[in-house]
């Protein structure tokens, strides 16, 4: 009885790809174009276990097994790249999770659409230029000739802010600008789940006597949890990206002690032609990135109904 059903179900389904075919149709340049920039360029990563040489080729190149990620991690620099990516990660995570979260929340008390859509586009607007862009701009601001150093002098302060070239002010500064550049296009995706809440929830609450601060804690927070769950999994993939547009067109070797991460480390190996070091660095990156994805995908799975489903 199961094998007839399994046998109709799937008879089913085919019939629907049948019945559908125009809309399958269209899916073929998409998949085209995943497959050849997507799936194909990740032939790539066998250069981690050769020694490439242009002449040979990827595949005609000597292998050498595990003898790049031996020389990767014997580089001294290596452990502080690492601890540079996590920390600058980390902190962009603390801060750059709640932000966004805070400000949909705060425009979802916002009753004046008018005011709401001009404030919403204002902080969402930064997300479109690139960082080529921003960090031009962030260097003339910021500079010991800047206005934001002009203000601190003009408040008494002794001496500028050596932004660029202080270890502890880069980073403080890279925090910054990431939350702001990023923090209206984060709060797209908890508006989009604060404009799913049934209006009667707050109604209820306000005809109990709940004020506003208290039905944005027992409505409108509970009802994104799963939202923020999910994005902090993914953000947590990247954890191992730290932005390398941002930090590659903002620093300098005077800050290279604190803002050299794996990115940038990877990028001056490929220019010395050090191709399979190169490769083994991207490599772990993205292996580590995936095995937290799914380890904290799980425990979420355990804890709540908030995890993405893939384990």
């Amino acid at each position: 009885m199961q094998s007839k059903n399994n046998q109709l179900k799937k008879k089913s389904i085919f019939s629907g790809y049948i019945k559908h075919w125009q809309l399958l149709m269209m899916l073929i340049p998409g998949l085209i174009i995943l497959i050849l920039f997507h799936y194909v360029p990740m032939t790539g990563i066998f250069i981690s276990f050769v020694d490439y040489k242009f002449q040979k080729g990827i595949f005609g190149s000597e292998w050498v097994g595990m003898s790049n990620f031996v020389d990767l991690f014997s580089f001294l620099d290596f452990g502080k790249v690492i601890m540079n990516t996590l920390s600058i990660s980390v902190y962009k995570l603390l801060f750059g999770l709640p932000a966004p979260i805070i400000l949909a929340l705060l425009l979802n008390e916002l009753r004046a659409q008018k005011y709401k859509k001009l404030v919403q586009t204002c902080t969402y607007l930064p997300h479109f230029f690139s960082w080529v862009v921003l960090a031009g701009i962030f260097k003339m601001v910021f500079s010991n000739t800047g206005p934001v150093n002009e203000l601190l002098m003009l408040l008494g302060k002794d001496n500028y802010v050596e932004f660029f070239s202080n270890g502890t002010s880069f980073r403080i500064l890279l925090i910054a600008t990431y939350v702001w550049q990023s923090v209206g296009w984060g709060a797209i995706v908890y508006l989009a789940a604060l404009s799913g809440v049934d209006e009667s929830l707050y109604e209820a609450a306000y005809i109990d006597g709940a004020n506003r601060w208290q039905q944005t804690i027992h409505i409108s927070i509970p009802t994104i949890i799963p939202t923020i769950i999910t994005v902090f999994i993914l953000n947590l993939g990247h954890v191992l990206n730290a932005g390398f547009d941002q930090i590659y067109n903002m620093y300098n070797p005077m800050v290279y002690e604190v803002a050299d991460v794996i990115d940038t480390f990877t990028l001056r190996a490929l220019n010395q032609m050090d191709y399979g070091v190169g490769t083994a660095a991207d490599l772990f990156k993205s292996i580590i990135g995936l095995a937290l994805v799914l380890i904290t995908n799980k425990i979420t799975d355990k804890l709540s109904d908030g995890s993405l489903g893939i384990m």
